[in-house]
């Protein structure tokens, strides 16, 4: 997908969330424009829901109301997107679309950024986000496969180990 294709958040009638995805990945397929829009996404995290004793994994829409579409912006689009049953608008100053910064997207959880981390263990390294933000730290742990790092942190007095993320910490 080309270097244009951004994230744009849309309103939805809320409830409606998986319809208008559906609606619009077949708008999409019927006018051949999967070269312009790439993904349609209905961000949900699982959790575990107790009812009358019985434990249930359910999936909940993290932004109920809301659908994320990576796509190039044309008026072809914009009009796809927009005229999409469901939808209500797109997010942004008077209805305007503005795309979601490399920022939002991480923190979102939409995208993660491939980062090989050259960090090790014993190695100081500063916490730059977050609740440690400017923090520093020793480095107690690498885990490439979920892409965290342990760091030990004075916190209080007390020495803290604390998992966090590789876009989050930078070497001293």
């Amino acid at each position: 997908m080309s270097e244009d294709c951004k994230w744009y958040v849309v309103h939805t009638y809320s409830g409606y969330e998986n319809k208008v995805k559906a609606n619009m990945e077949k708008a999409i397929e019927n006018r051949g424009m999967q070269e312009l829009i790439d993904q349609v996404v209905v961000p949900t995290q699982d959790t575990i829901e107790i009812k009358n004793g019985v434990k249930k994994h359910v999936q909940r829409k993290i932004y109920p109301g809301y659908v994320l579409v990576k796509m190039i912006m044309t008026d072809e689009t914009w009009f796809v997107v927009r005229n999409t049953t469901g939808v209500t608008s797109f997010v942004g100053p008077a209805s305007k679309p503005i795309p979601l910064t490399d920022e939002e997207i991480i923190s979102m959880g939409i995208e993660m950024p491939n980062i090989e981390l050259d960090i090790n263990v014993d190695e100081l390294v500063r916490i730059i986000a977050g609740p440690f933000d400017g923090s520093v730290g020793n480095v107690r742990e690498v885990n490439p496969h979920k892409k965290t790092v342990t760091v030990s942190l004075s916190v209080f007095g007390r020495e803290t180990q604390v998992e966090l993320d590789y876009h989050i910490v930078q070497r001293m």
